[in-house]
């Protein structure tokens, strides 16, 4: 299969969110929310472990009030991944994080308040190398531009980030990415397209409240793969009502079909018909839910027949094919062995957890020489 993906990347200036590159050339992280009470602390921390072992790169808390605060710093005590704080309103509450070793506020500065409130939390920030994430939504614009523009639209969006990316440019503060998010696609679109001409600074990518799992993925992957199509994005969030793992495996699955991330396996599979030689979908189902713990980069096809199989088959690292009375099984590209549906799903489990762990030892091997 084709590995480098044929989308050329807006440049952007980098900042590190702990220790994750953001833009430049770095590849484009997956985030997520916990939604969890933050002052539950032992609940917010299960959380983000199974969000790690999905592979995100960056997660989220809000901090609601300064008792979320004191518990955000028990939550980094037990977790390394980079943690970013969602603030609003109370500056207060963004100093005390800030000693609590957080590695990124979001906050728009606008809302802080005063200059002096603003000016503080961007020298605690400069003082910690902390970096900002300015985050304006359709569901929060300022009455002003609501008065101004009649309702929300892209236009609307940009101006409101522009203000407070303004606020950080008066205080000298480069180090900071910006997210202009709506409901809507096509505003959302236009609105980051706008601003992609406007600042180097980095990109956070979302579609807000996208909705619930099958139609918010589906709106996400919309709107975000026709900006990330354009080279724009460099951090993103799916946001959906469910499970905040769900919103990990959709972002990388979204990075995944444009070749801008690999992480795990990529099947190719048919959707199966009356000349499939085997369950195609319990076989897809059951492969999925097992080896959701390889993070190797690998594709795996699984064809129920003999007409579009053995193309794809060839194609992939390794390659399933429906046949009678037996079906084949290609490994880099050549016919390897013949399987029976009788325990299909184990054999091929395990031809296929064999060949990541070859392809990691060899991967390991080469980043080793160099």
């Amino acid at each position: 299969m084709h590995s480098e993906s044929p989308i050329k990347r807006r440049k952007s200036r980098q900042i590190f969110v702990g220790k994750v590159a953001v833009g430049g050339d770095a590849p484009i992280s997956v985030q997520s929310m916990t939604n969890t009470n933050t002052c539950d602390v032992e609940a917010t921390v299960a959380q983000i472990r199974r969000m790690e072992q999905a592979g995100v790169d960056i997660v989220r808390i809000s901090i609601p009030s300064m008792e979320a605060a004191e518990a955000f710093g028990r939550i980094r005590q037990q977790i390394e991944l980079p943690l970013v704080a969602d603030i609003h309103f109370d500056y207060q509450i963004a100093l005390r994080v800030a000693e609590l070793g957080v590695d990124c506020l979001r906050i728009n500065p606008g809302n802080i308040g005063r200059e002096d409130r603003v000016k503080a939390v961007v020298e605690a920030a400069r003082d910690r190398g902390i970096p900002i994430r300015i985050g304006v939504n359709a569901g929060s614009l300022e009455k002003d531009l609501l008065k101004q523009y009649g309702e929300p639209t892209a236009e609307a969006l940009v101006e409101s980030a522009m203000r407070n990316v303004e606020h950080l440019d008066r205080l000298n503060f480069p180090d900071f990415k910006v997210s202009v998010k709506a409901s809507d696609v096509f505003m959302a679109v236009k609105a980051y397209r706008l601003l992609a001409e406007k600042i180097e600074q980095p990109l956070h990518l979302g579609i807000t409240e996208a909705g619930g799992l099958r139609s918010g993925t589906v709106k996400s992957a919309v709107g975000l793969g026709m900006l990330l199509a354009d080279g724009i994005g460099d951090t993103l969030r799916v946001s959906l009502a469910a499970d905040p793992v769900e919103e990990v495996k959709v972002g990388f699955d979204i990075l995944k079909s444009l070749r801008l991330r690999s992480r795990g396996i990529n099947f190719i599979a048919c959707p199966s018909c009356s000349r499939q030689n085997f369950d195609v979908v319990s076989t897809m189902n059951e492969l999925e839910k097992r080896l959701e713990d390889l993070l190797v980069p690998m594709d795996v096809a699984v064809i129920g027949c003999v007409v579009n199989g053995p193309g794809e088959a060839k194609e992939a690292v390794v390659g399933l094919t429906g046949g009678t009375p037996n079906n084949l099984v290609y490994i880099d590209g050549k016919p390897a062995l013949k399987l029976s549906n009788d325990n299909l799903v184990t054999e091929l489990e395990q031809l296929i957890r064999q060949k990541a762990a070859e392809k990691q030892q060899a991967d390991a091997a080469a980043a080793a020489e160099h």
